[in-house]
Order: structure tokens, then C-alpha cells, then sequence
């Protein structure tokens, strides 16, 4: 039985983990989250020390596919996986969930980063609602406005000076995240361009409440195959012939 690594702590990591018949699964996760959930299969937390190392852990399990299945945002890893794979020759796929949509009704500002977003501040609203991350928070440390920080585990300073801090972890709903909104005044939301259903209903509060969304866009992804459905991965398994 050949070894499949899935790289990621995504619900599509999870989903193609369980799908994976006929593979020794080994998901491994950056070990970024406190309490991660757990995907089906062996588990391995912790970097692999770069492109190389990757590269060496390929060779040494015997891996005979790779899926990138991780955040959007995690282009480090990203990059890693495909050095790997072009020196090991190990197929690799990137499986990335799509980006959110504008609606009618939405008022959403586009921005290339957390730095931009901090920027664009400045016009839309003194009362934030921060969902970006906890590794993001310094691009807003020094801004006299008020933040509803929100983020899964405790973040490190700096931290904005005016800020409540919420440790919470989704799914999340459209009357829960309205209620947060109108209870801490919101006028203005940011987040990352993160996809999914999970985080969504943030977005549909903000329409909801005639609230501008500054949006970051997701950074540029090396080239590689990819796909946006875990039954368009598991398909990509099934043709690679290794199963």
C-alpha cells in the first residue's frame, strides 16, 4: 500500500482523508492550532524543514501521491510541496476550496494584503471587526480605532491598542455573527479571502447590515494542478494508478 500525504488541517483536508481507500493517509499539520481537529489516518505535526526536507520525507515513506490541501493563505508549505515534488517526482495536486463571491448588496474593498487593509481603514469605519488571523494583528497595531479581534487560539503582541478579543472557532452563524456586530457597534469587516461555508455567515451579516467588507486577496499560488473538490481529488487518486 502506497502513502498518501495530505498536506493540511482543512475540512477538505478531512473530507479526502476519510475518502482515501485504498492508502496508507498520513495528513500533517503545521501544528499552528492548540487543539486541532483530527483527520482519520496517521497524523504528523510539525514542519518538515523546507523544500528539502520535504523532499527527503517523500523519498524515505515511499509516498506515492501529494495533496495540498492547506489554507489559502499558507503559501509557505505551498512552495515547499512543489520544490519537492519536481525533485522527487512524486505527483503532487493542490486541492483549494473557491474564494467568495460578491453579491448583490455587498460592499466589499479588494486588497493584496493585511498591510493594505489596515490602510483602506482610514475611510470606512472606526469600529472593526478583525477576523485575519492571529499571525496578522501587527499590520493594525498602531490604528486609534476599535477592534473586535476574533481568533481561534491566544494571539501574541502586538495586538491593537483598543481592542476585545474574542477566542472562538467556527462554524458561525448569520444571527450570531449579526449579534456581534450590533452588540460591539461594528461598522467595518475584514477578513481574508478564505472560501468555504464554514466562516461565510460573517459576510452575509455584513450585507445584512449595509457593513463594508475589506477583503485580502489570496496570494499567488506556484503552478501546479489543482482542483476545488474533494471528489475531484479523490478521482485524481484513483487516475494516478498508485491505489
Amino acid at each position: 500500500m502506497r502513502t498518501l500525504l495530505i498536506l493540511g488541517g482543512t475540512g477538505e483536508a478531512r473530507a479526502l482523508a476519510a475518502r482515501a481507500g485504498g492508502w496508507r493517509v498520513v495528513t500533517s499539520l503545521a501544528g499552528r492550532v492548540r487543539d486541532p481537529r483530527l483527520p482519520e489516518g496517521e497524523v504528523r505535526i510539525g514542519g518538515f524543514g523546507g523544500p528539502d526536507g520535504l523532499a527527503a520525507w517523500l523519498v524515505a515513506q515511499d509516498v506515492g501521491a501529494v495533496v495540498d490541501a492547506t489554507h489559502p493563505f499558507a503559501s509557505r508549505i505551498s512552495a515547499s510541496a512543489v520544490a519537492a515534488a519536481r525533485a522527487t517526482g512524486v505527483p503532487l495536486l493542490a486541492l483549494h476550496r473557491p474564494g467568495w463571491t460578491e453579491e448583490p448588496g455587498d460592499d466589499w474593498r479588494r486588497v493584496p494584503s493585511v498591510e493594505a487593509a489596515a490602510a483602506a481603514l482610514a475611510t470606512l469605519g472606526t469600529r472593526v471587526m478583525l477576523t485575519t488571523g492571529r499571525q496578522s494583528l501587527a499590520a493594525f497595531a498602531d490604528l486609534d480605532l476599535f477592534f473586535l479581534v476574533r481568533t481561534v487560539d491566544p494571539p501574541q503582541a502586538p495586538l491593537p491598542r483598543r481592542h476585545h478579543l474574542l477566542l472562538d472557532r467556527g462554524p458561525y452563524t448569520v444571527e450570531g455573527e449579526a449579534g456581534l456586530m450590533r452588540k460591539h457597534a461594528i461598522d467595518v469587516l475584514v477578513t481574508k479571502d478564505s472560501g468555504g461555508t464554514m466562516t461565510a455567515a460573517k459576510l452575509v451579516a455584513a450585507r445584512d447590515r449595509g457593513i463594508p467588507v475589506v477583503l485580502v486577496d489570496r496570494p499567488a499560488k506556484p503552478g501546479v494542478q489543482s482542483v476545488s473538490t474533494v471528489d475531484e481529488a479523490v478521482e485524481w487518486l484513483r487516475d494516478t494508478g498508485a491505489a
